[in-house]
């Protein structure tokens, strides 16, 4: 059995017009090509056309029967807390239980003035809605202190998600530590996460809870023809999030399926057990194929 679980992020809207390719087939052909997943990011303020996350994830669980629907990540305190668990219960319901809740702070505060809501109280609607989420999918009336009114139960009552934190911030590392089942940060070295797993173990033991498993979310261009080089994706890593180009350098997937392989491999060795890859290049359903080979390829 294979120990390591590989995922895909979904395609974005010029991706499916480039590649004719729409979400419904994207996410089956995700699934009969043998990954474990497919994922959808929470952008409000991109900059750029981005679909609803719980939208996409109903077409995707709509479209499959196996694979895990993943928030990559959702940004549950832009919302009212209330809506956001209507919405997780909304995909917990419609996927058959598949739901995987990846959870973040993020998006810079275009996103969170979009929202109506302030920048500086993202850490503390995090930890509410951390806090608060199971109660309200279990259907409990639940006080909510950033909402006036009585308590509230939204409605259907689901089993709770599997939740993980993304970032790779010492914050992040304790909210997973605290609320997680699962840490999940993106764009870092193996050596970065054997060091975050550490620390993670280390604060999960003094909440006395199990260590949150961990998952990583990377970036890929497999195969050789027109897909970007390594250079160039790492480039693009070191500007967009001032990582030193060295370190940068260290996160791509590149090459064919066996050196793909031989990299979540150094990420299996240093702790982690699932990996959510975005396709940085090359026709989608290609890089999907090329992914489900490495994945039969990592022992």
């Amino acid at each position: 059995m294979n120990d390591f679980e590989i995922g895909v992020i979904l395609p974005g809207i010029a991706v499916q017009r480039r590649d004719g390719i729409t979400l419904r087939d994207a996410a089956r052909h995700a699934e009969n090509a043998g990954l474990d997943g497919v994922w959808h990011g929470d952008h409000l303020a991109a900059g750029g056309p981005t679909l609803d996350a719980s939208v996409a994830l109903a077409v995707a669980a709509a479209a499959t029967d196996r694979i895990t629907i993943g928030t990559s990540v959702l940004v549950p305190a832009i919302r009212p807390l209330a809506w956001a668990a209507k919405q997780i219960a909304t995909l917990q319901h419609v996927s058959g239980g598949r739901l995987v809740l990846g959870v973040g702070s993020g998006g810079g505060p275009a996103q969170w003035a979009a929202a109506g809501v302030p920048y500086r109280d993202r850490g503390r609607r995090t930890d509410t809605a951390l806090d608060l989420l199971p109660r309200l999918l279990a259907g409990e009336p639940t006080p909510l202190p950033d909402e006036a009114g009585a308590p509230v139960a939204p409605s259907p009552a689901v089993p709770m998600p599997p939740v993980w934190v993304g970032n790779a911030s010492p914050a992040a590392i304790r909210r997973a530590a605290r609320y997680g089942d699962g840490w999940f940060p993106s764009l870092i070295t193996p050596r970065e996460v054997a060091g975050g797993a550490a620390r993670l173990a280390e604060l999960a033991a003094g909440h006395g809870r199990r260590v949150p498993a961990v998952a990583v979310g990377g970036t890929s261009a497999l195969g050789g023809g027109d897909v970007p080089t390594r250079a160039d994706i790492a480039a693009g890593i070191a500007s967009a999030y001032g990582r030193p180009p060295e370190e940068a350098a260290d996160v791509p997937l590149t090459g064919p399926p066996a050196a793909a392989a031989e990299r979540l491999a150094a990420y299996r060795d240093a702790g982690a057990r699932h990996a959510v890859i975005g396709v940085a290049g090359g026709d989608w359903r290609t890089q999907v194929d090329l992914l489900a080979e490495a994945r039969s390829l990592l022992r």
